[in-house]
């Protein structure tokens, strides 16, 4: 799916305004199309109503802010050997096969269903990362012929590092998705 198609546009807003175009849909149809026909009308409001439900589904199972912020302060307190750890127990968990490397670039080999992806998390406690990390994971990915490399990181990048990242295609795992990868780092840290 095109990434600035309609439907695409909907899954990454509010999943109210897709139900709200499904209605609306809905209520014009009935009110401006004859009886025999309005059937098939209202079927032209289904792929809305299920693009509401998909992000519906999406919104309720993304980890809530307060649970983000836990986290992400409970992953700033970790140790290396700690977050290595918990970071190799997420991607299992995820059903990757995880194998450590020893090498600076990236700390880890993950693979699925036959994809192979290097990770990097060593500097995932920076407060503003930069590009030469990325740089350097790309090259472990050429290197070790995998297909895609996944950045870890508690902070945030720079908008020149954002750029790199989305032009060599590096996936960046931080906030919400590190709270997912990792959902018992904030709840260990409460307790």
């Amino acid at each position: 799916m095109s990434e600035n198609s309609l439907f695409a546009i909907l899954l990454r807003s509010p999943w109210w305004i897709s139900a709200a175009i499904a209605a609306a849909i809905a209520v014009l149809v009935t009110a401006m199309v004859r009886e025999e026909w309005r059937i098939y009308g209202l079927f032209t409001s289904l792929p809305f109503a299920v693009i509401a439900a998909i992000a519906l589904w999406r919104r309720l199972k993304s980890p809530s802010g307060r649970r983000v912020a836990s986290t992400l302060e409970a992953v700033r307190a970790m140790s290396w050997a700690e977050f290595s750890e918990a970071l190799e127990q997420g991607f299992r968990r995820d059903g990757y096969d995880v194998s450590r490397l020893s090498g600076a670039a990236a700390d880890f080999e993950i693979s699925k269903a036959g994809r192979r992806a290097v990770v990097s998390g060593k500097r995932w406690k920076v407060a503003r990362g930069g590009v030469e990390p990325l740089r350097e994971l790309a090259g472990a990915k050429d290197a070790r012929d995998a297909h895609e490399c996944v950045y870890v990181v508690a902070g945030e990048l720079t908008d020149h590092a954002q750029r790199f990242a989305v032009e060599k295609r590096i996936r960046l795992i931080a906030g919400p998705e590190l709270a997912r990868l990792l959902p018992d780092a904030g709840r260990a840290r409460r307790a």
